[in-house]
């Protein structure tokens, strides 16, 4: 059912309640503890909250590698070309989106993405072709899965091979990785032999489970990033990284009588449900043709879906199955991560491409009760990327069980892991002194005590631990 402008109006008004400062928002957060707020306490650690914001700066790393703040460590988890393999082989390289899981007797299993493009030949350390686990033998990219266990040890082992650009994906809440293509490669194209731009499912618990991988055509061909999957209904969100046009954000639709469970995602015909796309309006009623046009913490767009004429994009590309006016675009919509009943999404930046204000990052809420989108995090335009102390370019996040947001960059210059308040507010977690790689596979271990996250290139997954507090709401 469309969503009319009084149904929007009276839904914005419930859902703006407790919006009263981010809803007067003029500047933008960039550097660590702004507030993206004109409010006089858009500035320093605590101001009347009685909480200090963040953990103190950072320490550089006599390393080289990770610095962090006072009291904090790193530990390296696996390293491409450093670590093997079960199986012998290195660990594979350009790691990604990456989820934790709760393993027997104390062990963390974790299911990482590489993030690895076209044929095996342009990459030293491709994902094994593990018999059985291969959906095309073409292709370098995957997932593994990695076991850390109390001590320290670590094992790792494929769990899907032969998939392209493995670059975000999802968590389910049965306990299986979703993990998504980033690329619209048809059979023949970059040496591929089968078409890809899938999401496949990964069972960290049982092997046996990811043999014969299939991909989950029903949530259709294109260049995936995230994807959550809302527990009580049942629908499916996928983000799309793309330009040219700009990317879409997705809802899959069950067929009726549809439970989620184990192995019941791959057996669905590749024309079940329904897949759609999203359509904002504001709170006048008017269209919003990109997310780019929000420019304050706080806005609040109703949601529209509009069925995909083609999800398996034979001969488009499902963005550009819409006209001018249809849905609603974003450039790099990234990272997802569901909690407090809806999905966080971000959206990674906005420059040229996009018709609206230029920005350095977005992260929204969409609150499927409400049908509503409301902008949490905005971050400005970084000036000086190659200088430390702002923030840019969001990707993976996570939300954090000391409140808030943990957030991966993958923007220019520096990169950091960063966190975020509910009103916006921004303070470091750490900084990759290695390169300027990007970070990703942000992700806390499920009993909450050690945050995991990846530098991508070469590919390294770190496990850092330290003093953990609750942060401040606002």
């Amino acid at each position: 059912m469309p969503l009319n402008r009084r149904e929007f109006t009276k839904q914005s008004a419930v859902a703006g309640a407790g919006l009263a400062l981010t809803g007067a928002v003029g500047a933008l957060a960039t550097a660590p503890e702004a507030l993206a707020s004109d409010e006089p306490e858009a500035y320093g650690a605590g101001h009347g909250h009685g909480r200090t914001l963040g953990y103190g700066p950072l320490v550089a790393d006599p390393d080289g590698m990770l610095a962090l703040p006072e009291g904090f460590s790193y530990r390296v988890v696996t390293h491409s070309g450093v670590t093997r393999l079960e199986s012998g082989e290195f660990t594979p390289s350009n790691h990604d989106g990456t989820a934790a899981f709760a393993g027997p007797r104390g062990t963390t299993y974790l299911v990482n993405n590489h993030e690895l493009k076209g044929p095996r030949s342009k990459w030293e350390h491709p994902v094994p072709l593990t018999e059985g686990l291969v959906y095309d033998p073409a292709a370098a990219g995957g997932c593994t899965v990695v076991e850390v266990h109390r001590d320290g040890t670590v094992a790792e082992w494929v769990g899907v091979a032969g998939t392209s650009t493995n670059c975000a994906g999802g968590r389910t809440a049965w306990g299986t990785w979703l993990t998504g293509e980033e690329t619209e490669d048809l059979a023949g194209k970059n040496g591929m032999t089968k078409d890809h731009g899938y999401v496949f499912e990964v069972d960290p618990y049982d092997r046996r489970a990811n043999l014969a991988p299939k991909p989950i055509k029903a949530f259709g061909r294109y260049a995936h990033e995230a994807v959550v999957v809302d527990p009580k209904h049942g629908h499916a969100y996928l983000t799309e990284d793309a330009s040219g046009p700009n990317g879409l954000l997705f809802r899959w639709v069950p067929p009726q009588g549809f439970e989620h469970g184990r192995g019941k995602l791959r057996a669905l015909a590749d024309d079940a449900g329904v897949l759609q796309a999203f359509k904002c309006i504001d709170s006048s009623g008017r269209f919003v043709d990109d997310l780019s046009r929000a420019t304050r913490i706080g806005t609040v767009y109703g949601v529209d879906w509009v069925d995909v004429p083609d999800r398996d994009a034979r001969t488009t590309p499902v963005r550009k199955q819409f006209t001018d006016g249809q849905v609603t675009r974003a450039r790099k919509l990234e990272g997802m991560w569901w909690a407090d009943g809806g999905a966080y999404v971000v959206s990674s930046y906005a420059r040229e491409e996009s018709p609206g204000a230029a920005h350095d990052g977005q992260v929204w809420f969409y609150d499927p009760k409400r049908r509503t989108l409301t902008l949490k995090v905005l971050l400005g335009v970084n000036a000086t990327p190659e200088q430390d102390g702002a923030f840019d370019g969001p990707d993976n996040i996570t939300v954090s069980p000391y409140g808030g947001l943990v957030i991966a960059e993958d923007g220019e210059g520096v990169q950091h892991l960063f966190g975020a308040t509910d009103s916006g507010r921004t303070y470091p977690i750490a900084r990759n002194d290695l390169n300027d790689s990007e970070f990703t596979g942000v992700v806390f271990s499920p009993d909450g005590e050690t945050l995991f996250a990846n530098i991508q290139t070469p590919g390294i997954m770190v496990a850092i631990t330290g003093p953990w507090r609750r942060q401040p709401r606002r």
